[in-house]
């Protein structure tokens, strides 16, 4: 039995529903699904998706990734996306290994193992790489300890730092050595939107985001936008949107309380952000949520559901 048949089973195994699977390898989630799923939003945080059978897409601003188990899916910064299962079966559930990205680990990695990365423009918050044999094997053998919860304190970490590592030296390597460099250009976009995440619901001056990242306004704009796909305002406004939805479906506030909480003053402009976003004005479009299928994974401040 190859590495990825061997992640096929023990995920399947591990994951009796549909959805975000927890694990008691600190860092470590499944996920599964068993249809196709409409697109939803979410924001990956820094994270390593794996699938190990079926298909999703992604989509962050204007730019669109496609990935399965021939290619992994690593995200550097947060990053609002939408995100849907586009190949998955009952027969064939879409199944997924998400490994935090711990930045502890990766720093000292790429202190060790140098690299004359020159640091130009920033690479994209989300990027694809080859899924090779060597990261395949390193993945089953972290996701085999969850049949031998005892080995997992001494053997966990050693498995996962092999994954950091092949990380670090496949194809996506130079951007995981830009999240880990201090004055990379990546780096400090980060440090933005670290910032942008917690105060998206009031009134956030670039020139502000732009001195948070050590940068003039017009090179902020270009890198922001580099890394994100996104302006800073769009950015916020997916941010806002998100919550705004979550809002309204989970906590089942009407429109213009949602509106409010997120930052908007005009009910008719969260209106026209929202149908331009979601395709729908906000309250038939929680309504038709409501009445669907909204799984914890998908809400909108379901970080792990990255994957």
């Amino acid at each position: 039995m190859d590495s990825l048949d061997k992640l096929v089973q023990i995920i399947g195994r591990h994951t009796p529903r549909d959805g975000i699977q927890p694990t008691p390898i600190p860092g470590i989630a499944l996920v599964r699904s068993a249809t196709p799923t409409v697109p939803m939003p979410v924001v990956y945080e820094p994270t390593l998706c794996l699938i190990v059978q079926g298909r999703k897409q992604v989509t962050a601003g204007t730019t669109t990734y496609v990935y399965d188990a021939a290619n992994y899916l690593i995200a550097s910064v947060d990053v609002p996306v939408m995100g849907s299962v586009i190949e998955a079966s009952e027969e064939r559930p879409y199944l997924c290994l998400v490994v935090d990205l711990d930045m502890t680990v990766l720093s000292d990695l790429a202190l060790r193992y140098p690299a004359d990365d020159k640091d130009g423009a920033p690479a994209a918050g989300i990027q694809l790489g080859e899924t090779t044999p060597e990261l395949l094997d390193a993945a089953a053998r972290l996701a085999s300890l969850l049949d031998a919860p005892g080995d997992i304190a001494e053997l966990a970490p050693l498995t996962v730092r092999e994954i950091l590592y092949r990380l670090l030296i496949g194809s996506g390597g130079a951007m995981v050595r830009q999240m880990v460099k201090a004055d990379s250009r990546l780096s400090q976009i980060a440090k933005a939107i670290v910032w942008l995440r917690g105060h998206y619901a009031e009134a956030c001056r670039i020139d502000d985001m732009a001195d948070i990242a050590g940068m003039s306004r017009s090179t902020f704009h270009a890198h922001f936008k580099a890394v994100t796909a996104m302006s800073p305002l769009e950015f916020r406004t997916h941010l806002r949107l998100q919550e705004a939805r979550r809002l309204m479906v989970a906590d089942a506030l009407d429109a213009a309380g949602a509106g409010y909480r997120v930052g908007y003053e005009s009910p008719s402009q969260f209106s026209r952000d929202y149908v331009r976003m979601f395709g729908l004005p906000p309250a038939r479009d929680a309504s038709r949520l409501r009445g669907s299928a909204w799984a914890p994974g998908d809400k909108p401040d379901a970080i792990r559901e990255s994957a």
